[in-house]
């Protein structure tokens, strides 16, 4: 079996942070930083490192703005290296607190000691779960410093008792600890990602469903991928071991959830065969706080070879998004000018459901088919349904552009990022909603490098156009005058620019390749999944006393972050 032998922590500068030896002699950071920025971008996550050791394997996780590098001579599985440097980073955000930054790190060096220590032991990874470090991760408290600062004990046993009940010995993290904890087992929990001896003054519940579209749309509007990748995560404040019992359900009943939770990852705490008897049904022992319960994938086109279909007819690959929008470039009288036009249409519509259909056999779909949030009543988020917030639209330029002008906007603002080479065109959340059936505009002017500079192509082609506006014959008296009104070849020539597929048009070059959008919205799940009750075993379940009725909440948010692709 393979071990890990050092973890390397560097910040966004490159200074090193943390180096921390856990078996053999592993080079320096500054040596395997080096070797590690000296490879071609995009940097991999793991690469061998031939001028240190034939057997030196690398491995790298970003937790932006960190870097995490992990060092190993051996032969060991790299997924299991890739999770460990996962857990490690959620770890130390989980007890110095979100977001993970240098400065939490260099001012909590005991705390960070302790746990990469407990989480690798040897080289060997063992506890990587959060609640398993509280009980044994000594973090200092207002009290333990106090008593430091006077030259007084701060290991005191009423101090550091695991669970003594004081919200602030784990103050760094989340942690909603109200006390009276009470005190572990010699052996710890029996449940080794929930802590023992749990108890909360409120008992809480809360279930949010997050998916992050990833779409790449083709020039002609049809979609040439599409899908969702979502995110269940829950927070359980509940006293006791509770045994939960969450039901999900889509469009299409058990093939339905299954489509819709395509390659799901679970935490440790699923009963698995309860999953697979019967899909959509999650029976789970919680860990304290907040965490991952599930993660999966839903592909949102349809299966265009699906043998089991009972109709003939080979359905169309169509996404319904929330947004959308259409670009058309090369425009104008020198075709340097783009228009870029944006829809909300579940903007327009007070029936989501109904709006914003989705890929499926089913007549129902998958889009909008779960509109539901707040408590698990199954009431619609508001009145008017959900609504699409913070649309950003952003339309990378090729670096031969010099600049992008005259934004003329119906909706929102637009401006360029020379650095960057990029166009953003914002439209605030208040002005989105009151977007008609019409939508919103934006159109620009590409400068490109010959504005001012050398670009012989492009100056040429203005002089050909210039010359080709009005032909008159020089050796005939009077004809420069006499012959005022231009030619048809005038008008032929400028419409030439309006064709987008002309390649005679000088500025066809500087025109954008494609455009991305990002929006959220809250309300809505691109797959159609929708949480149908969240139960409690009270005969499995143990210390959560009579008569306690948790508060349950549950939220959907869909998400585009730039994951939204719209080729020109």
């Amino acid at each position: 079996m393979g071990s890990i032998e050092g973890l390397y922590i560097f910040d966004e500068r490159n200074q090193s942070l943390l180096e921390h030896v856990y078996s053999g002699r592993p080079p320096l950071a500054a040596t395997l930083l080096s070797s590690y920025l000296a490879l071609s971008t995009p940097r991999p996550s793991f690469t061998r490192l031939q001028n240190i050791s034939s057997s030196a394997l690398l491995f790298a996780h970003v937790h932006d703005p960190l870097l995490l590098l992990c060092y190993t001579t051996t032969e060991i599985e790299p997924l299991l290296v890739f999770e460990f440097l996962q857990r490690a980073a959620d770890a130390l955000e989980d007890f110095l607190g979100f977001p993970l930054i240098a400065s939490k790190i260099e001012s909590n060096y005991d705390v960070v000691a302790q746990i990469v220590e407990d989480m690798c032991d040897a080289g060997i990874v063992c506890s990587t779960e959060p609640n398993a470090l509280r009980e044994t991760v000594e973090v200092p408290t207002w009290m333990s410093n106090l008593l430091g600062g006077i030259g007084l004990p701060a290991s005191s046993p009423a101090l550091t008792r695991p669970g003594s009940g004081s919200s602030l010995q784990s103050g760094f993290g989340n942690n909603p600890n109200l006390g009276g904890a009470g005190g572990s087992s010699a052996g710890g929990s029996a449940i080794p990602w929930r802590r023992s001896n749990v108890r909360h003054t409120s008992n809480e519940l809360y279930v949010d469903i997050v998916e992050r579209l990833s779409v790449i749309l083709a020039p002609s509007g049809q979609p040439l991928a599409a899908f969702a990748h979502g995110t269940l995560a829950f927070t359980a404040k509940i006293s006791g071991i509770p045994d939960l019992l969450l039901t999900l359900s889509a469009a299409g009943g058990r093939a339905g959830i299954l489509n819709a939770m395509a390659l799901p990852s679970f935490h440790p705490c699923i009963r698995l065969a309860r999953w697979r008897d019967n899909p959509g049904t999650l029976s789970f022992v919680p860990p304290d706080g907040r965490f991952i319960l599930a993660t999966y994938e839903c592909d949102l086109l349809p299966d265009l070879f699906n043998t089991e279909s009972v109709t003939d007819k080979i359905p169309t690959p169509n996404v319904k998004l929330p947004a959308s929008i259409q670009i058309r470039p090369s425009l104008g009288a020198l075709g340097d000018e783009i228009e870029v036009h944006l829809t909300l249409p579940l903007n327009n519509s007070s029936n989501p459901s109904s709006a914003i259909p989705s890929r499926s056999n089913s007549s129902t779909g998958r889009f909008g088919s779960s509109l539901s949030g707040g408590q698990l009543s199954g009431s619609i988020l508001s009145s008017t349904g959900p609504a699409v917030e913070d649309v950003l639209v952003t339309i990378p330029f090729p670096s031969i552009v010099k600049n992008v002008t005259d934004f003329k906007c119906s909706k929102g603002e637009a401006h360029m990022i020379l650095n960057e080479g990029i166009v953003e065109w914002r439209i605030p959340t208040r002005e989105a909603a009151t977007l008609g059936t019409l939508g919103a505009t934006m159109r620009c002017t590409v400068v490109g490098s010959s504005e001012g500079s050398n670009d012989e192509s492009s100056a040429k082609a203005r002089a050909n156009f210039s010359a080709g506006a009005y032909d008159y014959d020089e050796e005939i008296d009077g004809s420069y005058q006499a012959n005022e009104k231009p030619t048809r070849s005038t008008q032929n020539h400028a419409d030439k620019f309006q064709n987008n597929g002309d390649k005679t048009q000088p500025y066809a070059h500087l025109m954008p390749q494609s455009a991305n959008l990002s929006f959220s919205v809250k309300g809505w799940l691109a797959s159609g999944i929708k949480v149908d009750s969240l139960n409690i075993n009270t005969q499995t379940s143990k210390g959560l006393g009579a008569g306690v009725s948790p508060y349950k909440g549950v939220k959907y948010h869909t998400v585009s972050q730039q994951g939204i692709e719209v080729r020109c």
